[in-house]
């Protein structure tokens, strides 16, 4: 999805989807740093969606570890600096007023993968600026899903089956399998591919945000259909 199938990526995740989520996130940005322009760097920008929209409040730096992500993001988001890296280990050597980290964060796996991201959010973080940490999912009300993704751009075009589901509750580990049918002009391929997500209670999240020196709060985000969920909000003190 992210190297090989990217050029199907703006079918399966739209931009336009993104913009209310993005707004969301600079307004609770800016509750704590206040107005006035200001930096930040998405870490696991992937395809650069999110910083299409908060482009318009922030100068962006947009870190992914899939190159050919970034190239989907430097299409998109000319205008913002892009660096290829791992979150567990990005060190770009400054500060920036707010830091967000995505969905991309679900890939760690391991307790201490996520802390090893969370610290280089903290390390990126100017004392008084914020960051965001935003998962797709908890280990509190977890349940199974699945769903159907279509989508057609005149040469290409995408019919996908998403399944989300997790084979051993007892661990911090859940799967979501995807069965990719991807056309090009009238030829079409199926595609199988497997992801392996963290999975991680919510004290998990603020323990681990706290131990690297962050202040939490919990904030509502919106999710679609009217419904929202909820966030990691991160100070760090001046």
């Amino acid at each position: 999805m992210y190297r090989e199938l990217v050029a199907w990526y703006p079918l399966l995740d739209p931009v336009a989807e993104h913009e209310e989520e993005a707004e969301c996130f600079a307004a609770a940005l800016r509750g704590v740093l206040g107005p006035g322009n200001g930096s930040l760097l998405e870490i696991g920008a992937g395809a650069g969606n999110n910083a299409v929209f908060l482009k318009r409040h922030f100068a962006c730096t947009l870190s992914d570890i899939a190159e050919p992500m970034l190239s989907l993001s430097r299409a998109q988001n000319p205008e913002c600096e892009h660096v290829a890296g791992d979150m567990r280990k990005l060190r770009l050597d400054r500060t920036f007023d707010a830091v967000l980290i995505h969905d991309a964060i679900t890939y760690m796996t391991s307790e201490a993968d996520l802390r090893l991201a969370i610290d280089s959010a903290w390390r990126h973080t100017r004392p008084g600026g914020a960051a965001l940490l935003a998962p797709d999912l908890y280990r509190e009300g977890f349940e199974a899903s699945s769903g159907l993704i279509s989508g057609c751009d005149g040469e290409l075009g995408l019919e996908a089956v998403e399944w989300t589901w997790d084979p051993d509750p007892s661990d911090t580990v859940y799967r979501v399998d995807f069965a990719f049918l991807l056309r090009r002009g009238v030829d079409v391929r199926a595609v199988h591919e497997t992801h392996l997500e963290g999975l991680f209670p919510r004290r998990t999240w603020v323990e681990v945000a706290a131990g690297v020196g962050f202040e939490t709060d919990w904030i509502e985000r919106p999710i679609g259909g009217g419904e929202t969920d909820h966030v990691l909000l991160c100070r760090r003190p001046r």
